[in-house]
């Protein structure tokens, strides 16, 4: 690797899961990184075995457990945590960031933010005021303006193995791409750029639904085809969502959209594919969620999008559905019957 692609200005990661850590390790080829560890406990415990998990950390990884010196070490920030403690931990994360520092997350989730006593009803349906991404949440919490994601087909273990992959980087900012580029592609991570930052936020979030549908019709013994059918109609569902909610079609028919979608419906490394062939093998979700080490954001996420689209009077098959399993009102047969029955959009109305 030749010296003009190194930096010595430190990257700061915040999150310490499997995809953080993965990314953690690939910016450190180039560039000393500082990991923020939550965790008071575990990030001496990391920093002691240079390991996380099955993870090895490279040696150019710095743990801490100071959030403030990831703001004042940091210019350029990745933070890769739930959609649930995102707005938390961006602040914690807010008094030190300035109108200088570049942000690229790596959340695939939505944060959900209704004041304190408003009452969601007919007369005040949740919209999209009360549901952000992840770069609307910093937006709102920080000074920073120049805010990117990552979104692509990126399973944390593949990445780790050193496997071929791609990312998209999105942002607004030609400089946030440009930068993203540079610090994570190699001879095995293409990294491609889109200025569709919300379309491209939307992919990551939509697919997960789906990945879940998916792992039930694997869980229920079926079938190639029929995990095909139910890939490509929640293509066309993750359209119609992602344009009422401010996304381009085009984002949807890219890497971050029919890549990952693809990638996290057909893995078992995927957490939302593994929450839904669990869910299929007759386990509570309870007993699913409790056990897993990470968060699977599809869950949240279906729960959101079935009210949005209720409020957005958009149909929504396939979440709705898959919402009816997750708070016990349909079984898994129940719902296979109904997919079967139920008479789909046309595959192109929104081409």
């Amino acid at each position: 690797m030749s010296s003009k692609s190194t930096s010595e200005k430190i990257v700061g990661v915040i999150g310490a899961g499997s995809f953080g850590t993965a990314i953690a390790n690939m910016l450190a080829e180039k560039s000393p990184v500082l990991l923020y560890v939550r965790d008071k406990e575990k990030a001496e415990k990391f920093a002691k075995s240079r390991s996380i998990g099955s993870h090895a950390l490279s040696e150019k990884i710095e743990i801490t457990n100071d959030i403030s010196a990831v703001g004042k070490r940091c210019e350029i920030i990745f933070p890769i945590v739930p959609s649930a403690n995102f707005r938390q931990m961006i602040r914690d994360l807010s008094p030190f960031l300035k109108p200088y520092h570049i942000l690229i997350h790596g959340t695939k989730g939505l944060d959900l933010t209704i004041a304190k006593g408003e009452e969601i009803s007919k007369k005040n349906p949740l919209s999209r005021k009360h549901v952000k991404t992840m770069s609307e949440v910093i937006l709102e919490e920080t000074s920073v303006l120049r805010v990117g994601c990552l979104a692509g087909p990126n399973l944390a273990k593949e990445i780790e193995e050193k496997q071929p992959a791609a990312t998209v980087v999105a942002s607004h900012f030609e400089e946030v791409i440009d930068q993203g580029q540079k610090l994570l592609k190699n001879d095995r991570f293409l990294v491609y750029g889109s200025n569709d930052l919300i379309g491209i936020e939307l992919c990551g979030v939509l697919k997960n639904i789906i990945a879940i549908g998916t792992g039930m019709i694997s869980g229920m013994g079926l079938g190639e085809n029929s995990r095909a059918m139910l890939i490509s109609r929640g293509m066309v569902e993750m359209v119609y969502i992602g344009n009422a909610l401010g996304g381009n079609t085009k984002a949807f028919l890219g890497l971050a959209g029919v890549g990952d979608l693809v990638a996290t419906c057909s893995s078992k490394l995927s957490r939302n594919f593994t929450v839904g062939y669990r869910l299929a093998k007759g386990e509570s979700l309870e007993d699913i969620i409790q056990s897993m080490e990470e968060v699977a954001e599809g869950v949240n996420t279906i729960k959101i999008i079935d009210r949005l689209a209720e409020s957005y009077n958009i149909r929504v098959p396939i979440t709705e559905t898959l919402h009816n399993i997750i708070e016990g009102e349909m079984s898994v047969q129940e719902a296979y019957t109904y997919f079967m029955k139920f008479p789909f959009r046309s595959e192109i109305d929104f081409i």
